[in-house]
């Protein structure tokens, strides 16, 4: 099954949490007043300077020599991965109720995990009411979610958090055809504005927007019924983090980036290695086209999902923080063993994963045993030597080969927060099967 895709929100923390974005913002028309005094004053600067002020260049635009401060760039959204909680891959549809989307919401709270960046709680499909009431407009299953969204949404931002939600471009959702989800309209196909100004009421910080077969239920093309969604988020107050999915299908990332916040690129993952290993592949070729606000998504951790051994899931974490992807966690959060608590809490790779750069890691070396880097925003470089073998291996590398300046470098295991000794060479590292070391190196 195609699954659905995260949120987009634009909110007054927006610069603390770093999401800004593809946005736009309402504007009034000045009156008559204003307007005279205005060209009046542009009128008197312009006979003063004299010339050697303002002027036009050979295009017609007009360059400036004054002091006058420029303004301040509005903040971005999503400038770096968001993080947080999904509720698709723990429930999926039928068992999503408010019960669950609280108790995720206290369990990031109370396993320290808001504190170190997730913040996003979205509930994904199935939240729904089987259709739409009588002026058009989606409303909660009243039996799953007694006490309403907009109760919901305030439980969620009390707590600091934020708070995401998912729609489908089409007339259904993936529920309705995957998991026989007894639904009719409640897609957002011709509902586009009434749909966007719910958010926009509830106070939702992020719009999972999810494709859901809308090319072969309701003959829809990819971007421009993206786009539709995207103009709609811009005429709100409101920054919205805008995330589609449409599983890589159309090459998302050579378009999306005008479009969302972040786009899936791949299909569903599920908790096995095999999938964790392939859509690491996947993203290789990426990375030039992710940066702030605009993510390439590899899809939600499956950590604490299926038989995914300690290592595979240090390094399922690992590479995503590498790959500079969204974290979404997907699982019951009190479940959670020790060693999945340790590798979602690791500061360091947090760290790298939500970089200000926002670089995404080229892939140096492929093959069974691979070297992977990227440079940070302080100078520092961060490198992943991933084993994907069903053995122990020792993976070498170069400060040459990982695109480090000559000289000295010290080296961190951020996998294991332990000083390594520093080199100006080689660099060598055993790993476990299925396991991945990240470094971070300083000069």
């Amino acid at each position: 099954m195609k699954d659905t895709a995260p949120v987009h929100v634009k909110d007054q923390s927006a610069v603390e949490d770093g999401h800004a974005g593809v946005r736009g913002r309402n504007t009034r028309t000045p009156t008559l007043r204003l307007l005279l005094t205005l060209a009046l004053s542009g009128l008197i600067l312009g006979l003063a300077s004299c010339g050697k002020g303002d002027h036009a260049d050979a295009d017609g635009s007009s360059t400036s020599t004054s002091t006058s401060r420029p303004r301040p760039a509005e903040p971005i959204v999503a400038a770096t991965p968001p993080m947080g909680w999904n509720s698709w891959n723990q429930v999926r549809c039928h068992d999503l109720d408010e019960a669950v989307v609280k108790q995720a919401a206290d369990a990031l709270v109370r396993r320290g995990l808001k504190d170190l960046g997730y913040r996003y709680v979205v509930v994904d499909d199935c939240w729904q009411a089987p259709s739409r009431d009588s002026a058009g407009a989606l409303v909660a299953d009243p039996i799953r979610f007694p006490s309403g969204l907009e109760s919901l949404v305030d439980y969620v931002h009390d707590k600091g958090l934020k708070f995401g939600l998912y729609l489908a471009p089409g007339s259904e959702t993936c529920a309705m055809h995957w998991d026989d989800y007894a639904a009719s309209g409640i897609g957002s196909y011709r509902h586009e504005r009434q749909d966007a100004e719910m958010l926009d009421e509830l106070g939702v910080d992020y719009l999972k927007y999810d494709w859901c077969r809308a090319d072969e239920t309701d003959g829809l093309e990819h971007q421009k019924t993206f786009g539709l969604m995207r103009d709609e988020l811009a005429r709100l107050d409101r920054p919205i983090v805008y995330s589609i999915s449409e599983y890589g299908d159309t090459k998302p990332w050579t378009w999306a980036p005008k479009v969302a916040n972040l786009w899936r690129t791949t299909s569903d993952i599920i908790p096995f290695w095999p999938s964790v290993a392939s859509i690491i592949d996947q993203q290789a070729e990426l990375h030039s086209f992710s940066g702030p606000g605009r993510w390439n998504d590899p899809d939600m951790l499956q950590v604490g999902n299926g038989p995914l051994t300690p290592d595979e899931t240090r390094a399922h974490i690992g590479m995503w923080a590498m790959l500079a992807a969204p974290l979404m966690i997907g699982t019951d959060l009190d479940k959670l063993t020790p060693d999945v608590i340790d590798a979602l809490s690791n500061p360091e790779i947090i760290a790298i994963d939500q970089d200000p750069a926002g670089r995404q890691a080229s892939r140096l070396r492929s093959g069974e045993t691979e070297v992977w880097a990227r440079s940070l925003a302080d100078g520092d470089m961060a490198v992943a030597l991933l084993n994907k073998g069903d053995g122990p291996a020792e993976i070498s590398t170069t400060i040459t080969e990982v695109g480090a300046q000559p000289g000295s470098w010290s080296i961190r295991n951020a996998s294991t927060r332990k000083d390594l000794p520093a080199t100006d060479g080689p660099i060598s590292e055993t790993v476990a099967p299925h396991g991945v070391t990240v470094l971070r190196l300083s000069s």
